[in-house]
């Protein structure tokens, strides 16, 4: 097996999620949490990194900075999914693909509702450059190794996913968001766990 680098993919929502997750942003419903509102108002105006200058799983400083880590981490998941579906013969692949695109969709409205909550205006998910890259070598591999070309992305990518989200579930400013992230944490690491069976 071939070490494979990070790809980056679109911020898939549930059928059309990848733009949603900006436009729900932009609608304001009232703010949950102590200072939500006013706080991620300000990230939102005020933050000068764009999201693709970002490192995919690096610790956010800040609310935009998580919803475009994690935008382009559900991104990476739906559409490397996608690709390995069009490929694959393992029907154990096969399965955890499409449950992939399922759970990422499912993440990706959970962030949307708490983007929505905190009035968080941000910037359109932008897929990571070692994401698109790992998409990339998917995309070129063979019938016959890119199950292995996925799975090993899928354990980068992962636990990139992991951390980035356990981070902002710990010390997260936005509460709506922290609250998203507590909840999108043990399913990631479930994922985690599913992939270290699924290489065996």
């Amino acid at each position: 097996m071939r070490r494979e680098k990070m790809s980056a993919t679109k911020f898939l929502t549930l059928g059309t999620m990848p733009a949603l997750l900006l436009s729900a942003c932009n609608e304001k419903p009232n703010a949950t949490g102590s200072g939500a509102s006013a706080a991620a108002n300000a990230v939102a105006s005020n933050s000068t990194m764009a999201p693709e200058t970002l490192v995919s799983g690096v610790a956010p400083q800040s609310p935009a900075d998580y919803l475009a880590q994690a935008g382009a981490s559900d991104l990476f998941e739906v559409e490397s999914s996608k690709a390995v579906l069009a490929k694959t013969q393992n029907s154990k692949v096969r399965a955890f693909a499409q449950m992939m695109i399922k759970a990422h969709q499912e993440s990706t409205a959970k962030l949307i509702n708490a983007a929505g909550q905190a009035t968080l205006t941000v910037r359109p998910p932008v897929l990571m450059p070692d994401q698109q890259s790992m998409l990339d070598d998917i995309n070129a591999a063979s019938a016959d190794s890119v199950d292995a070309v996925y799975i090993a992305n899928q354990k980068t990518a992962h636990q990139a996913a992991l951390s980035l989200h356990q981070a902002y579930a710990a010390n997260g400013g936005v509460a709506p968001l922290k609250h998203a992230a507590g909840e999108i944490t043990p399913v990631v690491r479930g994922h985690v766990e599913m992939l270290g069976k699924l290489a065996k």
